[in-house]
């Protein structure tokens, strides 16, 4: 019944995967959470794919998640006379705010705010860095700059503005509607998009009201500089790769990614490694080696999610995109040099009793053999702040709250059970050992680690840690 890895998989849907039977297919294949793209889409698309979600849940043997990708403000030069100009190394070239169609001389840059912002020597990168060009001079409603590489620029291409915080929110107009939309429809995480600052997630959850999860995605330089501050805001984190190796030296992603990686899973947060991971699955059945290497080292690193974007949305080959994914996580986590690595990075616990209790349940787990540990939980903190641990034994999760199940589809190693709490501590072992059989993850005989609070039914109350030893009496 069980998922055979930790790592989770997001799948992204789109007009390659937006049938009922399609949903199906990826999520038997191995998706674990699906993405929703507010980018695309009207609502009544999202909406329809959210409850086609919902049907396929229905025969499902887990929970599962939902996550709505906010747009964020998207920077766009205006259109140009002719369609295209074509710029050359050295020449001069100016963005201001006239309303006129651009030509090989100047742009429109539809964005007053970000006139105040520039300095000499900023760069700007347009068209996903393929043309760069250097700030030499600006005004109210001008910049001035010099191409330093050139080449065939067309309508409407974006704009990004490495090392430089915008004076721009991390939602504008359109996003305030589609986070109500998405609230309303019962999503599970919120994916923030152009976070620069703590101000922008503190924002979004003051709206959020706990609703869902926030994820923020780290897409700028100036995200990364505030990461500690970000992921004290957040619920978790997107290593949005696409946007960092634009603003960034590609050469400096990877490394980049790794501190993320660890930094999230140090102070016990959701991180998701995402973009191109299998871009060639797009168009091709299998992916290159060097694409199985980049989601191996994802889950090396200890990452809680990998995620499909286009591969699963609009490629010719979404099912099998996801099925790639699942057999290189699994393969990574059966390699005795998994759980080495992605245990070196354990921390001490934090000085409070859930994560007292989480360290010990591990160690107890491993000294004992136990099969499985088990974890009640209302609001879903004490399996978290479990999966933080990265134990080598499953960890069965069993929740009263649908809510709390869908939301920690997306963490690492739970496996979810919905089901009614505990109402004294002998249901307390009956229950955890029934499950822990009915899930496959122990056989009759096997000794099960069960951390639960008490008194049952308060949340952030865990402070039991129990043994105990599946039986025929108890499947």
């Amino acid at each position: 019944m069980h998922r055979q890895r930790s790592t989770r998989i997001i799948a992204t849907l789109g007009p390659a995967s937006s049938s009922l039977e399609a949903i199906r297919n990826l999520h038997e294949a191995g998706a674990d959470v699906f993405r929703l793209n507010m980018s695309h889409g009207r609502h009544d698309d999202i909406a329809a794919l959210y409850h086609t979600i919902r049907k396929v849940e229905e025969n499902a043997r887990w929970p599962i998640g939902v996550m709505v990708d906010l747009q964020g403000p998207k920077l766009r030069i205006g259109a140009f006379a002719d369609g295209a100009v074509t710029l050359t190394e050295g020449q001069r070239f100016r963005l201001d705010l006239e309303a006129a169609p651009g030509s090989a001389e100047r742009v429109t840059l539809p964005h007053p705010e970000i006139f105040s912002v520039m300095g000499g020597g900023v760069r700007l990168l347009l068209d996903d860095g393929k043309i760069r060009l250097r700030v030499l001079s600006h005004g109210a409603g001008h910049i001035d700059t010099e191409v330093e590489v050139g080449g065939k620029l067309s309508n409407r291409k974006g704009v990004n503005v490495p090392h430089v915080v915008l004076p721009l929110a991390a939602m504008t107009d359109k996003d305030r509607e589609d986070l109500d939309f998405a609230l309303k429809l019962g999503v599970d995480w919120v994916a923030l998009s152009f976070v620069q600052r703590p101000e922008d997630v503190r924002e979004a959850r003051a709206i959020i009201a706990g609703r869902a999860g926030i994820i923020a995605k780290i897409e700028k330089p100036s995200a990364f500089v505030s990461l500690d501050d970000i992921l004290e805001e957040a619920d978790g984190v997107m290593v949005a790769r696409g946007d960092l190796g634009v603003e960034l030296p590609p050469e400096e992603v990877p490394g980049i990614q790794k501190r993320i990686v660890r930094r999230a899973r140090a102070s016990g947060k959701t991180v998701i490694v995402a973009t191109q991971m299998l871009e060639s699955m797009i168009h091709s059945p299998v992916p290159t080696r060097a694409e199985v290497s980049d989601v191996a080292n994802a889950v090396f690193d200890g990452a809680d999610a990998i995620m499909l974007s286009g591969e699963s949305a609009a490629g010719a080959y979404p099912c099998e995109a996801v099925s790639v994914m699942d057999r290189v996580a699994f393969t990574v986590e059966s390699d005795p040099m998994y759980l080495a690595a992605v245990q070196s990075d354990l921390l001490i616990p934090e000085p409070t009793t859930a994560d007292a209790i989480s360290a010990a349940a591990r160690q107890v787990a491993e000294t004992i053999n136990a099969a499985a540990i088990v974890t009640y939980t209302t609001s879903g903190s004490t399996a978290i702040r479990a999966a933080r641990e990265r134990p080598k034994k499953p960890l069965l999760v069993l929740t009263p709250k649908l809510a709390t199940a869908r939301r920690l589809a997306l963490v690492w190693g739970l496996h979810c059970v919905h089901t009614e709490d505990a109402k004294s501590f002998q249901d307390m072992i009956n229950k955890a050992c029934h499950w822990a059989l009915k899930t496959d993850l122990v056989d009759i005989g096997d000794r099960v680690v069960i951390m639960a609070g008490m008194p049952f039914g308060s949340p952030g109350k865990t402070n039991t840690l129990r043994i105990a030893r599946a039986s025929s009496e108890h499947a």
